[in-house]
């Protein structure tokens, strides 16, 4: 009977075992080095994006000599809010801080409203015509916004609704309605069928099916689709302009309107410490905003990832 241990191929073994045991500490040092190029990518990312910001904030308490004359990112001379009073009483920025979030909240209000009822019906129902209407609201989001402009104008000025806070509120819902049944209608694909069908065998509507049960258990894809149509429409710019036009409009501007009438109409005398604190006040309510529902935002998008 032959002995195993004095087989000559036995010496060699453990020769594959030390060769991918060799490979281990390469492909950890390739990790390792992808890892701190992703990390320096990150920070010069972060300083391009946080520079500018960081920019205005100072400017917004410097005088026009500080910003032109100094150094740009130097600290100003004295950290005085009286920019900001100007700001929000002389250039009526708190009017039109307070118009935007009227129109911002009741468009917002009626976005998740609509949106919402489309998605969980083309998600969750089949009829003749589903995908079609589907199709139909996915086809908004390639539709650019320029070449809208006209015909809306005349639309709405037919309509009566022209430099109206009605008729802008009606563009936002349009306007944000396709990105909100798209994000929605998969998230709702993605909710389980048995507790829907449990409701229906104990004799509940369709109305409380979806408003007691449904909207509870999408509550975190609703709040990233909401936060996301709040910042869409809160920057918006061309469609405000568009609507709110006309003699009389000063009063109902909105802050994007306001800032770029406050820049325009003083010309080369203007006083940028103003401006800069305006702008400051216009993005301060997002970053708020990104800061206390950063959590739901991050689940709302992974949620729908594993059914």
């Amino acid at each position: 009977m032959t002995n195993l241990t004095s087989v000559p191929g036995a010496d060699v073994v453990p020769a594959p075992a030390a060769k991918s045991a060799g490979r281990k500490p390469s492909t950890k040092r390739e990790v390792n080095a992808f890892t701190g190029l992703a990390h320096i990518g990150l920070v010069f990312w972060a300083l391009v994006t946080a520079g500018p910001l960081i920019w205005v904030v100072l400017a917004s308490f410097k005088t026009n000599t500080e910003i032109f004359l100094g150094k740009p990112f130097a600290l100003p001379q004295s950290f005085s809010f009286q920019t900001y009073v100007d700001a929000w009483s002389e250039a009526h920025v708190g009017r039109y801080f307070f118009n935007s979030v009227f129109v911002v909240l009741l468009s917002t209000a009626g976005t998740m409203l609509l949106g919402s009822m489309a998605a969980y019906v083309l998600a969750r129902y089949r009829f003749f015509g589903n995908r079609f209407i589907y199709y139909l609201f996915v086809s908004g989001l390639a539709f650019p916004t320029f070449m809208a402009l006209g015909p809306l104008f005349y639309i709405l000025k037919n309509m009566g609704l022209l430099g109206t806070y009605t008729g802008l509120i009606l563009v936002y819902i349009a306007y944000s309605l396709p990105f909100t049944v798209f994000f929605l209608a998969a998230f709702f694909k993605t909710l389980p069928y048995e507790i829907e069908e449990a409701a229906t065998v104990d004799g509940a509507s369709h109305t409380r099916k979806f408003f007691q049960i449904m909207m509870p258990m999408a509550r975190s894809g609703l709040v990233s689709i909401t936060i996301f149509n709040i910042v869409g429409q809160w920057n918006q710019y061309l469609l405000p302009v568009v609507v709110i036009s006309g003699p009389g409009s000063d009063q109902k501007l909105l802050l994007t309107q306001g800032i770029a009438q406050i820049s325009v109409s003083a010309g080369y005398h203007a006083q940028w410490s103003t401006l800069f604190a305006a702008l400051t006040l216009s993005i301060l309510p997002m970053i708020v905003v990104y800061a206390i529902f950063q959590r739901q935002i991050q689940a709302g998008l992974t949620a729908g990832a594993v059914k």
